[in-house]
């Protein structure tokens, strides 16, 4: 499981870190809101647990853009105030859970599992559209048909569908899809796509995989 911290205090972010790598997370840290955000957009987390007074952006607004953006980890936030309408204001701004300081850190790690189990159970199946991903029958319906896909087209429809409305570089899905590096092939990023459209867009009339020109890709049921 992977954890984002945007903490700015270097002595709770160290001391968090180290906590909860000994938990067996991975935890990629930041101490500015500008550059939080710029991580959540990019990379894919299990978690992010926000601080809201940060340097560059505070926590309410970084929360804010990133649900504006469509990136809908989970978000426990961290503040100093503890008032009702403190709490009502961050949750309000997108925020699952809020937790005032100071709190012991084995109040955050239930918080943290309570937030997992959440998103593993609604994670079940992933939708987009009339595009639906069951993840535990590794099935796959669009407009109510079945659609056969190998293992491969699985890995990569997954890692489209949880990246929903955000452009993806080829080497950011190549590098994030460790079946797709055992390919030899140079153009293999382009190659998946293109079967995967073949499977799941080309019968349709709405098309779901958007190819941002020069970028990369991305999965959205927006029209352009």
């Amino acid at each position: 499981m992977k954890i984002l911290l945007i903490e700015d205090d270097e002595k709770i972010s160290n001391f968090l870190k180290k906590g909860l790598e000994e938990e067996l997370y991975s935890v990629d840290t930041s101490y500015q809101g500008d550059e939080g955000l710029y991580l959540a957009q990019v990379n894919v987390y299990d978690l992010i647990i926000l601080d809201i007074m940060l340097p560059k952006l505070n926590g309410l607004e970084v929360c804010k853009q990133l649900r504006a953006s469509h990136v809908h980890t989970p978000i426990i936030m961290l503040s100093a105030k503890e008032s009702i309408d403190d709490k009502i204001t961050g949750l309000n701004a997108g925020a699952n859970d809020y937790l005032p300081k100071p709190f012991s850190f084995a109040e955050l790690l239930a918080r943290i599992r309570v937030q997992l189990r959440e998103k593993n159970i609604q994670q079940n199946e992933l939708t987009i559209d009339d595009l639906k991903l069951n993840l535990l029958t590794k099935s796959v319906q669009r407009a109510g048909q079945n659609i056969a896909l190998t293992a491969k087209e699985l890995s990569l429809l997954e890692f489209l569908m949880r990246n929903e409305n955000k452009v993806l570089s080829e080497t950011m899905i190549n590098s994030s899809l460790s079946n797709l590096n055992e390919s030899n092939m140079s153009n293999v990023v382009n190659v998946f796509i293109y079967r995967l459209r073949n499977k799941i867009d080309k019968p349709y009339k709405k098309k779901l995989i958007k190819t941002i020109r020069g970028i990369g890709f991305k999965m959205s049921s927006e029209d352009e």
